[in-house]
């Protein structure tokens, strides 16, 4: 079963750009080039984005490859399919990797033991329960993204598909 989504690198210092298209060359199967443009969000960085298609799967195999990076700030996306839920995966050097399951909607599915958890360390008095239900749904990392989304708006995307 295939599905498809989209990478969005947000930052990256020029010279992790070509690391990058290594690292997406890997999981996908085919030679990567991406468009890159600067970044008015973080000067001295670039952006790129694209859409590819693949196996289930393969939005978590390409945050995988490009977690390691400490300066990246990244999302990739996964479409729902008949066999999988969707996927998001955002990544910033401050907070680290993100995940959530989407519907087939765009919402975040929680699992109700991370719900049971958020609970009980409120209960506990360690957080407040507004802090715990927004990191569930992932507040920390897109306040941090917004203005590196924002600036990217209008930029190229180029679609690949992985070799099966």
């Amino acid at each position: 079963m295939t599905t498809r989504g989209v990478l969005y690198v947000h930052s990256a210092p020029r010279a992790l750009c070509p690391h990058v298209e290594w690292a997406v060359a890997g999981v996908l199967g085919v030679r990567v080039t991406l468009d890159w443009i600067k970044q008015p969000a973080a000067p001295g960085t670039w952006r790129a984005e694209f859409s590819w298609q693949g196996e289930v799967g393969t939005a978590s195999k390409l945050a995988s490859a490009l977690r390691g990076w400490h300066l990246l700030r990244f999302e990739v996306t996964a479409e729902p399919c008949a066999t999988a839920e969707g996927e998001r995966y955002s990544s910033t050097p401050d907070l680290g990797i993100f995940h959530a399951v989407t519907g087939m909607h765009g919402d975040i599915l929680i699992p109700e033991d991370r719900l049971r958890a958020a609970l009980a360390r409120s209960a506990r008095g360690e957080s407040e329960l507004e802090a715990e239900i927004a990191k569930l749904l992932g507040k920390p990392w897109d306040d941090e993204l917004e203005p590196f989304r924002y600036a990217g708006e209008g930029a190229p995307v180029r679609w690949l598909h992985q070799v099966v």
